[in-house]
């Protein structure tokens, strides 16, 4: 360990994180698990989390909130699409709240929210999940190195 390194360009950073909602549910954590390392500014954490942990060093915990804006954005309404109904297997259970997957142009998976539907038509969100929630971010620091330049 490096003392008083902080975190910042040019730095790798071994941390425990979590990410909840306000209403204390828990997204993510791996304050049970191994603890992940990534090099500040790598693209890795997104950068309204990054930016919180500037200045931190190997001890530090903390705790954040980050807001949407930072986040996971707000909710766009043009992500809300009418999908018909017949595009869904008859077998198919809808409910609201039901993640369902789409093929997208190239080829890859895109994953919506059942928010309403009808005999006709289902209305899917594929906004993010967590867009337009306010972030609760926990960090414990355990380790800063510098990244060896090249």
């Amino acid at each position: 360990m490096t003392d008083n390194l902080t975190v910042g360009a040019w730095t790798q950073v071994t941390l425990h994180f979590s990410l909840s909602l306000e209403n204390g549910d828990t997204i993510d954590s791996n304050f049970e698990s191994d603890a992940p390392t990534f090099v500040f500014g790598d693209g890795n954490l997104m950068a309204g989390f990054e930016e919180v942990l500037a200045g931190l060093s190997a001890g530090d915990k903390k705790e954040f909130i980050i807001p949407p804006e930072k986040g996971f954005g707000q909710p766009n309404p043009g992500n809300f699409q009418d999908v018909n109904r017949a595009s869904f297997d008859e077998s198919m259970v809808l409910d609201e709240g039901l993640v369902v997957t789409f093929a997208d142009p190239s080829g890859g998976e895109i994953h919506g929210v059942v928010k309403s539907f009808d005999d006709d038509k289902v209305e899917v969100d594929f906004n993010h999940p967590l867009s337009g929630r306010n972030i609760i971010f926990k960090v414990q620091i355990l380790d800063v190195q510098p990244v060896v330049k090249h």
